[in-house]
């Protein structure tokens, strides 16, 4: 008699591989969000989490911008890692760094180049245009950095 599987013999171990690879990257991922985070509000001037809970609209903005950017290198960062789980994990955690390290440093230097106060402008309880130029900048130069990880 001849047995007639419908999952392949290591579907389980497959399964089970994959769901802690999946934990573990989201991990990395996680601390390397509160690392972009928290390497934007301290290179950023003012407090931008007390900003953004007071609901500073350009606050809000330019915060949200930050993230999302810092989304980008993870996420490219997490997609290029090697096939191997440990030396994936380190080179996502790597290159993540990485990337929000030359993220902060590459936003700052255009923000000077632009001679854009941010500090004042987050501060503002009105929305000001020129938020809009900051986030697109951290959006932009997220792209920028995500695609050399590549």
């Amino acid at each position: 008699m001849t047995t007639i599987r419908a999952l392949p013999a290591t579907f389980g171990s497959d399964l089970v591989h994959g769901v802690g690879a999946i934990l573990l990257y989201g991990i990395v991922g996680l601390l390397l969000m509160f690392a972009g985070f928290y390497a934007i509000d301290w290179t950023t001037p003012g407090k931008l989490s007390s900003l953004v809970h007071r609901g500073l609209p350009n606050a809000v903005i330019v915060t949200a911008s930050g993230l999302l950017s810092m989304a980008f290198i993870i996420v490219v960062a997490i997609f290029n890692s090697a096939s191997d789980l440990t030396a994936g994990l380190i080179t996502a955690l790597v290159y993540g760094l990485l990337g929000i390290i030359v993220q902060v440093i590459a936003v700052r230097l255009l923000e000077w180049a632009t001679r854009i106060d941010v500090g004042k402008t987050i501060e503002q309880e009105k929305f000001q245009p020129v938020s809009v130029v900051v986030a697109a900048a951290h959006v932009a130069l997220g792209l920028v950095v995500a695609v050399a990880i590549s």
